[in-house]
């Protein structure tokens, strides 16, 4: 028999505050609570009818972003933002040519699979230039452009006389790669945590490297698509949106609530294959904007995660471990 198991009214990370009046606190767990029970059908269902492909335990199916800090990058408030948004600059050759191909490693065994080049991981790991700053350098000019080695003085962004402002803005900061080799990041799959091939981009301006994952695209299998329950979603129960952390038992993820919603509280199913995820919430009566909001929610499991799928109470789909 499978073990389930509801946890409601564990600690939050973190409460915004909307448009109801600030402190209220979770509904403490009650047999009698009807986010609770309405919570607990749902899962039951999503829980059913997760049938994953065989690729789910043969593949590589990553369930995580394909970029890795590979510790703590001592994230300012500008290249944090340069990270989230993909701003970077390179100062380095970037090899064109595929490497041989490279060993995932597993908890449960291997799987060798083709690589991409260094520059092909770039190019997916840099998402264009900052917005443009009056006055600020934006790197190095040369015969390849703005930020890239060459002969010539900085680059200053539009602005009246092009003066070099004194007080740039977050926006203006790229991230500037000044290494890159070959080496592994950990990466959790549908078969748990994996030590995957990746490059390794060394960064001026961070304290640890970026990895971005070196597998050839036709060596990753996609998620599976999700099922979900024919009905509706229940009333006060609200979906996870991402993971944000695996600790061992310890999970936080994100949850689409109103803006006005009170009572915020993470719900969990857990069971010996799967764990499904939500929150419940009270909904403002009256007048309230109209705006998601990204909540986060911790609770512990009963058991360290391992390599059971996290889903989604209301879609029924597994959620991605995120970084940005």
């Amino acid at each position: 028999m499978r073990r389930t198991a509801a946890l409601l009214g564990l600690p939050l990370l973190m409460i915004v505050a909307g448009c109801a009046p600030a402190g209220s606190e979770p509904v403490a767990p009650a047999d009698s609570d009807p986010r609770r029970d309405a919570f607990t059908q749902r899962a039951t269902e999503v829980a059913e009818a997760w049938r994953p492909a065989p690729a789910w335990r043969t593949g590589y199916v990553p369930v995580q972003d394909p970029t890795v800090l590979l510790g703590d990058p001592g994230f300012t408030e500008a290249t944090r933002t340069a990270f989230q948004s993909g701003w970077y600059r390179d100062q380095v050759d970037l090899p064109a040519d595929r490497p041989a191909d490279g060993t995932i490693r597993f908890p449960d065994g291997t799987l060798t699979v083709p690589l991409i080049s260094a520059a092909t991981a770039y190019g997916q790991l840099d998402q264009g230039d900052p917005p443009p700053c009056g006055g600020r350098p934006k790197g190095p000019a040369g015969p390849n452009g703005p930020g890239r080695p060459g002969p010539g003085g900085p680059t200053i962004e539009p602005g009246p006389d092009g003066p070099v402002s004194s007080t740039p803005r977050t926006a203006c900061v790229p991230l500037t790669v000044t290494a890159v080799k070959l080496g592994t990041a950990p990466v959790r799959t549908s078969r748990g945590e994996a030590q995957v091939p990746a490059w390794l981009f060394t960064v001026e301006e961070l304290s640890a490297p970026v990895a971005r994952v070196a597998v050839a695209p036709s060596a990753v299998t996609a998620l599976p698509e999700p099922v979900a329950p024919a009905s509706p979603a229940p009333q006060g129960v609200v979906g996870a949106q991402d993971l944000r952390s695996v600790d061992g038992a310890t999970l936080t993820w994100r949850l689409g609530v109103g803006s006005c919603d009170t009572g915020i509280t993470p719900l969990v199913q857990e069971r010996d294959d799967v764990v499904v995820v939500g929150g419940g919430v009270t909904t403002a009566t009256g007048q309230c904007t109209m705006m998601l909001k990204l909540e986060p929610v911790t609770a512990t499991l009963k058991a360290p995660l391992g390599d059971r799928p996290v889903l989604d109470v209301l879609t029924g789909a597994p959620l991605r471990l995120t970084t940005s």
